[in-house]
């Protein structure tokens, strides 16, 4: 699958350079999206998704450092700053707001290209160890994004405590009783059968997945692959 590098640079030649040597050096698997201004990198933010963002620090209008900090206010996409500034305090100030690395102009592109496959190969295996599968289903346990077959759904919120337990325990028999105690709590008056309706609203919601959900006759649930 290809990964979307957004890179906001002035200098048209190194853009344009720099976009060939990604896509013939990763054999096609990078793809770099090219913006000359901070407004016009931070509109194709707003508009798409990108795997790393590769910042010019002088830019025109919107500078290198202002958009970093705009940037990291609603996501954390990786940063790698391209700057010609060298000095210490410019590199601490960088990463203070948000940056992941730098790179010094003039730089190498094959250094460049290893730090930015390094670094998504880090975020990627992050992103991997916080996903939890089971058959069509899976969890991100960070963001609490729920997909199946790949499409984000919801939950209200006592269907998917159960269906985050379930996959938390995936496989185990997991009694009615252990359910009540583990979502509505100890002390909560709530009968069993509330229990079983709730699993029926959940297998509803998650269309043919639900399947996955069985029933283990006078024991309770388990979810299977």
């Amino acid at each position: 699958m290809s990964e979307r590098i957004l890179l906001v640079e002035d200098d048209d030649k190194i853009r344009e350079i720099m976009c060939d040597y990604f896509s013939a050096k990763s054999n096609g698997k990078y793809t770099i999206v090219g913006a000359s201004t901070g407004e016009e990198g931070m509109e194709l933010i707003r508009e798409n998704d990108f795997d790393i963002v590769l910042l010019d620090v002088m830019l025109p209008g919107i500078d290198g450092f202002k958009m970093c900090r705009r940037i990291r206010k609603t996501m954390d996409v990786p940063i790698i700053f391209l700057t010609a500034k060298i000095r210490e305090e410019d590199r601490l100030y960088g990463y203070e707001i948000g940056c992941d690395d730098y790179v010094c102009k003039p730089f190498s592109f094959a250094e460049l290209y290893a730090k930015v496959n390094a670094l998504l190969k880090r975020v990627n295996k992050t992103e991997e160890n916080n996903i939890i599968t089971c058959g069509r289903i899976s969890l991100n346990t960070v963001s609490l994004v729920l997909k199946v077959d790949g499409t984000e759904i919801e939950l209200p919120p006592k269907e998917f405590e159960i269906l985050c337990y379930l996959l938390n325990h995936k496989g185990w028999v997991v009694g009615r009783e252990t359910l009540l105690n583990r979502i509505w709590g100890d002390d909560s008056f709530v009968e069993t059968r509330v229990v079983d309706n709730h699993v029926k609203n959940l297998r509803k919601a998650l269309g043919d997945a639900g399947a996955q959900i069985k029933t283990v006759v006078s024991k309770g649930y388990k979810l299977v692959e």
